[in-house]
């Protein structure tokens, strides 16, 4: 399969490129996973760099703004100062999307469409917009994160190493997911969750080389990042003590609790997307959130920027229920208002701090009920977080191990795991759509070229594991349903790679890989889900 791929995908109107000696094609055939994991690497590191640059400028930018917010409170002068700056930062943000429309908003949808054949980002343009949208989005105020911006970065950053390259449109997938998890783990220092969202959510499979080429981009990345910033966690929260079985009950009403709110936080997106589409001028979408941060900095300072602070703030008991409650209520409102207005920025920040926020209220109402001690304040505030990304994102084993990455505890990965199975399960049985696709597809419908035209000559191969007990174990490959022109060009069984025809039989366990064009990629791999990788009813 990786000889295949290497020596006859084209990206011109051929499927087919000039033919190569064959002592050459056998040398890129032995290395050519050697070569996808360097590759990786270097897309990690370069990645790393910039989305590092992106946590210092953000840092520094917060910093400055909460001082500035102080000072303003009572000095006219300071005040004038303030707004002058908030004024350029809406401007930043307004230039960056006007020149390049993909870069607004979070940048998860438009890399996930990339990667599906729909959208053809222009990986240069999108870079520095990002970095300046975003700095500008956050250091004016903004509530949102910066790790959908990191992933669209890191993707990018990937996309442009494989164009440098001259690298077929296969590999270029391959570089721009490794470039995902290079980006989000640099983002919030959690390697492993980074590497299992590529797979989890922008894959939702398993794939040698995605899996080999991520982790190597996620090391390089991480290594960079850890010479800037250190071995700290993005969030310090004590929880030493593992919430007692006794208790335990208490998750699975959280995690129900979590999963309708999630559902909410999903639906809510597309109606405040549906009232900014009222909102003809796209340049006066952008502005609304930014004057809304005048009366938040002077009223309640905290509803401002990422977060980050509020959610240990939460988890030392820092606010009683009612404060809990009007934290929850003005950041979700504020972060809708800013995520769904179209300035680069994303939502897994405002979401985890509002799962936080949740999860703390849950414990307090409880403690308040029963008239027992905060002592595992900590532990629900970890549990919110974790079971409500779980049912926003829809991918729980992510948010499992981002949760205990990024704040640096390693003691509750049961409870954890317990919340993020009941808030998935639940948000599942009422009907919840993930996040991401639910932002692709509004994108898709808004965009009158859904991918483009150099796209649709340029081919691609899918690869595709064959579990055991699916329609097409124990079938030929002729049985399979693919599309006219698209080919089964190499089988996996026990370990030994052959060249299929019509009549080889597949069998629970092989890996398969099919050549297609990019516009047929995405009913490619639906077919191989429905026949490859779905048990037979």
């Amino acid at each position: 399969m990786s000889a295949i791929r290497d020596s006859i995908i084209g990206s011109g109107d051929s499927a087919w490129a000039e033919p190569e000696p064959s002592s050459r094609s056998v040398r890129r055939i032995m290395h050519y996973q050697y070569q996808i994991i360097a590759e990786g690497a270097v897309a990690g590191a370069i990645g790393g760099a910039l989305v590092s640059i992106l946590r210092l400028l953000m840092h520094h930018a917060e910093h400055y703004r909460t001082a500035l917010i102080l000072a303003a409170k009572g000095n006219s002068q300071e005040a004038l100062i303030a707004l002058a700056i908030l004024a350029a930062c809406c401007a930043v943000a307004c230039l960056s999307v006007w020149l390049v429309p993909l870069a607004s908003g979070s940048g998860i949808p438009q890399v996930k469409g990339e990667l599906r054949g729909q959208i053809d980002e222009p990986w240069l343009q999108i870079i520095v917009s990002k970095l300046l949208g975003t700095v500008a989005g956050i250091g004016g105020g903004l509530s949102m994160g910066n790790e959908g911006p990191s992933v669209q970065i890191g993707a990018m950053v990937g996309k442009g190493v494989s164009r440098i390259m001259k690298r077929p449109l296969t590999e270029e997938w391959i570089l721009m997911s490794a470039g995902v998890g290079a980006g989000l783990s640099c983002a919030f220092n959690a390697p492993l969750a980074a590497v299992m969202f590529v797979l989890e959510d922008i894959h939702n499979n398993l794939n040698k080389d995605v899996i080999l080429t991520t982790m190597a981009a996620v090391v390089t990345s991480d290594f960079v990042s850890y010479q800037i910033f250190g071995l700290h966690p993005v969030v310090t929260i004590t929880a030493n003590k593992a919430l007692p079985l006794g208790d335990y009950w208490l998750l699975l009403i959280l995690g129900v609790i979590l999963g309708a709110f999630g559902v909410f936080f999903n639906k809510f997106t597309d109606v405040m997307q549906n009232v900014y589409q009222h909102v003809s001028n796209k340049t006066l979408r952008i502005v609304i959130p930014f004057v809304m941060v005048v009366p938040f900095a002077f009223l309640k300072p905290d509803v401002l920027g990422t977060g980050y602070d509020i959610i240990g703030e939460s988890a030392v008991g820092k606010y009683a229920a009612a404060g809990l409650a009007v934290l929850i209520i003005l950041k979700f409102f504020y972060s809708m208002c800013c995520t769904t207005s179209g300035v680069p920025g994303g939502i897994f920040l405002p979401l985890l701090v509002i799962g936080a926020l949740t999860g703390g209220l849950f414990f307090r109402l409880y403690c308040g009920a029963t008239g027992t001690g905060d002592e595992y304040l900590a532990n629900f505030v970890l549990y919110g977080m974790t079971g409500y990304f779980a049912s926003v994102i829809r991918a729980p084993i992510t948010g499992v191990l981002l949760v205990t990455e990024m704040t640096g505890n390693f003691n509750n990965f049961l409870s954890l795991t317990i919340v993020a199975l009941i808030a998935y399960i639940a948000a599942q049985v009422m009907h919840g759509q993930p996040i991401y696709d639910q932002l692709l597809r509004r994108l898709l419908r808004t965009r009158n070229e859904n991918t483009n035209p150099s796209r649709r000559t340029r081919k691609a191969i899918l690869d595709s594991d064959v579990h055991i007990g699916c329609e097409m174990d124990g079938q030929p490959v002729k049985n399979m349903r693919l599309p006219k022109g698209c080919l089964v060009i190499s089988i996996t069984h026990m370990g030994v790679e052959v060249v299929p025809s019509g009549s080889t039989i597949l069998h629970g366990g092989d890996q398969i890989s099919v050549i297609c064009s990019a516009r047929d990629s995405i009913t490619v791999d639906k077919l191989l889900a429905e026949q490859c990788r779905q048990a037979r009813l």
